[in-house]
């Protein structure tokens, strides 16, 4: 998939320290695109809007907390 005119932005709680940071492009369509902030060049990942909606979804929840 071309995303050459993905539009990334990293979390508003994110801070520019180096820390463990993931961007998100929601502009494309059909698909949310999602890669490292450390390494903008590196591999994507690639969910349905429904999909990236239930993840978003089951961790405001509180689902993955340790």
């Amino acid at each position: 998939m071309d995303l050459s005119t993905a539009v990334w932005r990293k979390s508003s709680r994110s801070s520019d320290n180096g820390g463990q940071c993931v961007e998100v492009a929601a502009n494309l369509p059909g698909v949310v695109a999602v890669r490292d902030s450390k390494n903008p060049n590196g591999p994507k990942l690639l969910f349905t809007p429904t999909e990236w909606q239930s993840f978003i979804g089951s961790v405001k929840t509180g689902e993955f907390d340790r």
